[in-house]
């Protein structure tokens, strides 16, 4: 009613001359514009520890992937070292995007015990390597589903909750590669995880080569 009434008292006002018809217009359509939109809710603890630790991931298996291709003496280990650095560096950027929507600064440089797998790689070489390397890619792919199942379960931000469901194919889709891989070449293969379904998708068959743990440590 109100809106109603003052429309209809520019629109006398046009007719008497006093107001001219555009101003009267835009003052119509300012009382009847609908509100801006909600903005997006604030990154909590866990989306920016999500985030922060996806990210140093990320930042390894770039690293740890070059080195693959570099020292690799299987054609596996240097096509699997190929495939990481290009998957998590798509991956990377997602994460960058929403770290830089929501004000987030990200660390740059990995852990201390990211960098000590990486200096531990350097220095071997052969078939060494290539079984270092698969064992430590086990490893480090079974905490980053970890940091997803985290995400998925205890995170809030929509953008955040995102990241963490289009890393999850990914992530396991490595970890399956890698277990087939570790018994091409006789290595030890830890316990792995599997990360839950995103909401709303049925859980279907558990993925191949990973069984539910308790989730350990997050990396700092």
């Amino acid at each position: 009613m109100l809106v109603t009434k003052r429309l209809g008292v520019l629109v006398s006002m046009v007719l008497l001359g006093l107001v001219p018809a555009g101003a009267a217009y835009s003052a119509a359509a300012e009382q009847t514009a609908t509100p801006s939109a909600t903005p997006s809710s604030a990154l909590s603890a866990q989306d920016k520890q999500f985030l922060a630790s996806i990210h140093q991931v990320n930042l390894a298996e770039i690293a740890t992937g070059n080195l693959a291709q570099q020292k690799g003496t299987n054609q596996e280990v240097k096509t699997l070292g190929a495939r990481f650095v290009t998957d998590h560096t798509q991956l990377d950027q997602k994460v960058q995007s929403v770290a830089s929507a929501g004000k987030l600064t990200l660390p740059n440089k990995v852990t201390s015990e990211q960098q000590a797998v990486v200096n531990q790689l350097q220095n071997v070489s052969g078939a060494d390597f290539d079984a270092q390397w698969v064992t430590a890619q086990l490893t480090a792919h079974s905490q980053a589903m970890q940091l997803v199942q985290a995400e998925l379960t205890q995170g809030s931000d929509p953008a955040a909750k995102q990241v963490a469901q289009q890393a999850a194919p990914v992530l396991q889709a490595h970890h399956n590669a890698l277990v087939s891989l570790a018994q091409s070449l006789g290595v030890p293969v830890p316990g792995g995880v599997t990360v839950p379904p995103s909401p709303g998708v049925s859980s279907g068959t558990p993925s191949r080569g990973g069984t539910p743990v308790t989730p350990g440590p997050t990396i700092s």
